[in-house]
């Protein structure tokens, strides 16, 4: 794989880009590219393909329309809520789990592959949790042993599914600054978030309801009218602190609270 750093083409990139299950496209119209080093929100409703978008850029769809080109290694990072936590494994023991994608099915993790998921797990600030059972860490911290996972994988291009739901404030800025100091490293970063003032914070946003709406710097790309579009949403002005001032907030149908 290309070292994350290097400054050459995009990661992933798609044109046109069609994807479903077998009958009606669940997501089409998809163009956009991930370049080393930026970070991206994928943004729409529960429903909208953002999932599907994933497993095609996973290449676990074909696309029945168009194409996506994906440069290197591609991880996936889920929702630790989906995580089996009685199971007996250790942090190490998770983190050592992304060596298996690379090995022959016979072969069993080293000597070296131990040393690149401690590395992997000093990245994420986690090497003295390294023993700790996976299940008896915290929310935020099985997220960073699962990026480990991810890292020990030499994967130029982290897709993340809602990597801040169900933190507390330390935890989901503990996460951020993680994901921000990996893609000063040269890693990309797709987060699929419901969180449109996070969204505003990152390089570029892709905004998904069924079919691309828009993708850009947030500046560019959270218009009223795309949000609206992606969301099926209005915007409203609520009541803020002060005589005669208002904030404008949006209430998705498919909206999630996150602490």
């Amino acid at each position: 794989m290309r070292d994350p750093g290097d400054p050459g083409g995009p990661l992933v990139a798609a044109e046109g880009l069609a994807a479903g299950y077998g009958g009606a496209p669940v997501i089409s119209e998809a163009t956009f590219a991930v370049s080393p080093g930026e970070r991206v929100a994928l943004l729409g409703p529960n429903g909208g393909g953002k999932t599907t978008l994933f497993r095609a850029i996973l290449g676990e769809l074909s696309p029945s329309a168009g194409e996506v080109r994906v440069e290197g290694t591609v991880a996936t990072v889920a929702q630790t809520d989906r995580s089996r936590l009685d199971f007996p494994v250790t942090a190490l023991d998770v983190a050592l789990m992304g060596a298996l994608s690379r090995l022959p099915w016979w072969r069993r993790p080293g000597r070296d592959d131990r040393r690149r998921a401690l590395e992997a797990l000093d990245t994420v600030a986690l090497r003295e949790q390294a023993g700790a059972p996976f299940g008896e860490l915290s929310g935020g911290q099985r997220q960073r042993v699962l990026i480990a996972r991810a890292l020990v994988q030499d994967s130029g291009l982290l897709l993340l599914d809602e990597p801040f739901s169900g933190l507390d404030a330390t935890s989901t800025e503990r996460l951020t600054t993680l994901l921000d100091r990996l893609s000063r490293r040269g890693h990309g970063i797709m987060i699929a978030t419901h969180d449109l003032d996070q969204a505003r914070d990152w390089d570029l946003v892709l905004c998904l309801n069924r079919r691309q709406i828009a993708f850009g710097p947030p500046a560019v790309a959270l218009t009223r009218a795309t949000i609206e579009a992606t969301y099926g949403a209005a915007l409203v002005d609520l009541p803020a602190e002060g005589e005669g001032l208002h904030a404008r907030a949006i209430l998705p149908p498919h909206h999630h609270d996150h602490p």
